[in-house]
């Protein structure tokens, strides 16, 4: 008979598939006496787009937290492609968290610098490439993203809500990261705007090959964008499936919470690549 150490013997089968990039497993967060989030399992494919929705108070932003390993669950395993970064020193933390590209709740860039200065940071601060070389990083991914150089001596100040957002991404992407993790991309935006920022998501997870996870209270760009999504409540998962199924299935929170966001998703328009 194998021992246990030979049945359990990598990270990849403890977390699970190949394919599953981020594994939680019975991931317990409190605060003093107040459990934020009780027991989430929850799996995210690669290359797939996952979205969480929720109201306030669910847990969302601490899941996240927890996600990109800006803090530590009181109990449980997060798996990072195949590691538990739950166990791990601080040290291995800072690569693991070079593996996440964060768009922050309005783009969160910093005001007192340029647009080059804000895309810039990361390479700047994990990497010893040349003013040159950064500067035509830069350019090139403000480029894919749809910006020209005129933007780079700007302030945030002087740009739009959308130019923004392109800004933050591009800044999330200048390490090139696997997984790419949306706060709210699309609060405070206006519908236009905001029907721009889906379609920006969906199109960086295809240019860019990246996993994307989005914490959301927009069910409109959940069913445009997610491969898979779930709904948190009171800190628990309470449903999961793709967005037809929590909006149609069998459970009937997840059919309410849907149907009094006031959304008509059925004249939502998918962006997804058809089956």
């Amino acid at each position: 008979m194998p021992s246990r150490s030979n049945t359990i013997d990598s990270p990849e089968k403890r977390s699970g598939r190949a394919q599953d990039i981020v594994v939680l497993k019975e991931v317990r967060k409190r605060f003093g006496e107040t459990e934020v989030l009780k027991g989430i399992d929850m799996v995210f494919h690669r290359n797939e787009t996952t979205c969480i929705v929720g109201g306030s108070g669910a847990g969302k932003t601490t899941l996240l937290r927890l996600i990109v390993a800006l803090d530590k669950p009181t109990s449980g395993q997060i798996y990072v492609e195949g590691e538990d970064i739950v166990v791990i020193r601080e040290r291995e933390l800072n690569q693991i968290r070079q593996k996440f590209g964060v768009v922050y709740q309005y783009s969160a860039l910093l005001d007192s610098i340029t647009v080059l200065e804000n895309v810039a940071f990361p390479l700047v601060e994990h990497t010893k490439l040349s003013s040159r070389e950064i500067r035509q990083r830069v350019v090139e991914k403000l480029r894919i993203l749809g910006l020209d150089e005129s933007v780079l001596d700007k302030f945030p100040a002087e740009l739009s809500g959308g130019m923004r957002k392109r800004v933050g991404l591009a800044r999330a992407l200048m390490l090139d990261p696997p997984i790419v993790v949306y706060d709210e991309p699309t609060s405070g935006l206006d519908p236009v705007t905001s029907r721009a920022v889906d379609d920006l998501i969906a199109d960086t997870k295809r240019r860019f090959g990246v996993t994307s996870i989005v914490i959301t209270h927009d069910i409109t760009t959940c069913f445009r964008i997610a491969d898979q999504a779930a709904l948190l409540a009171d800190g628990q998962v309470v449903a999961r499936g793709t967005p037809e199924e929590l909006a149609h299935g069998d459970n009937r929170i997840s059919r309410d919470f849907i149907a009094n966001s006031g959304v008509d998703v059925e004249a939502v328009k998918s962006l997804r690549p058809p089956p």
